[in-house]
């Protein structure tokens, strides 16, 4: 049967917050009997919006992570809670129960994702319910979706195969796969947030002036075997992303048409942007922190 699983690519979002809006607004002072309390006004942030920041200089991005409850398959709420108070409907969406989980604080804490708020006025954990309230209205989106101006946020209701082969297809990936959760909230390029980069400037020497080095030849190597390749763009500019971070020690060798190389080392902790690289007849070296 189909089920609902939301998408997030990470690249889109800008940070403009309509997704948590729109879920206070449709949350806070209404109580939907059956799947939700009413949100408070301040202190829960059902969506949370986290950023990161890599490299430096002109070689410098920010991504924005949404952050909400998995609705996982596994879900290690639903086997803390051991009595249905928190449970998974047939469509993959979970509820916490706002009258059978009264009183169950310790809820809070089962949730490896930090996405149970607890409620002090209505002494109730909280998570986002997907507005199942609405789809079970028809609605086919929930309203953080609906308000998402850029498109980062999309929910598809399909069937688990085809939503693995969608997640194949666009290499999408979850938080903390490690936990074996099976969460149903995906992300799309969120190597802008989890991974890093080595990225540096090339230029050479034309006619007594410095200039950019469009099309040279940039290999990255780490332990004797190459990583990856690319070419400078018009600026001399090129990028290695989706790095693990502190991965250890890489090699960068830049050859250019006309035989002028550099070779850099680079120790890789956070994304790595090394600068102006400045070619010459024969090789030369350098390091990266």
């Amino acid at each position: 049967m189909s089920k609902w699983n939301m998408i997030v690519d990470v690249e889109r979002c800008e940070n403009c917050h309509n997704c948590t809006l729109a879920l206070k607004d449709e949350h806070v002072d209404n109580r939907f009997e059956g799947y939700a309390a009413p949100q408070p006004l301040h202190g829960h942030e059902w969506i949370s919006i986290e950023r990161k920041v890599r490299g430096r200089g002109h070689m410098v991005d920010t991504a924005y992570l949404p952050k909400m409850c998995n609705h996982c398959d596994d879900a290690p709420c639903i086997k803390a809670a051991g009595d249905r108070s928190v449970y998974k409907r047939n469509d993959g969406v979970v509820i916490i129960d706002p009258v059978k989980a009264k009183g169950r604080k310790e809820l809070v804490e089962a949730c490896p994702y930090g996405a149970i708020w607890w409620n002090e006025e209505e002494q109730v954990p909280q998570i986002w319910i997907f507005d199942a309230h609405l789809l079970d209205q028809g609605w086919k989106q929930p309203r953080c979706a609906q308000a998402c101006p850029t498109g980062a946020l999309k929910a598809v209701n399909v069937s688990d195969d085809e939503m693995n082969a969608l997640a194949a297809g666009e290499a999408l990936e979850v938080l903390k796969p490690e936990l074996g959760t099976r969460p149903r909230v995906y992300y799309k390029n969120l190597h802008r947030y989890s991974k890093c980069f080595i990225g540096g400037s090339v230029t050479h020497q034309r006619d007594s002036a410095k200039e950019c080095c469009e099309g040279a030849e940039v290999v990255l190597v780490q332990n004797g075997e190459e990583v990856a390749r690319e070419m400078t763009d018009d600026f001399g500019d090129f990028k290695f992303d989706k790095l693990a971070p502190d991965s250890g020690e890489y090699e960068v060798r830049i050859t250019a048409v006309g035989g002028e190389s550099a070779s850099v080392r680079a120790v890789l902790g956070e994304s790595l942007f090394l600068g102006e690289i400045e070619l010459a007849s024969g090789s030369q070296g350098g390091a990266g922190q």
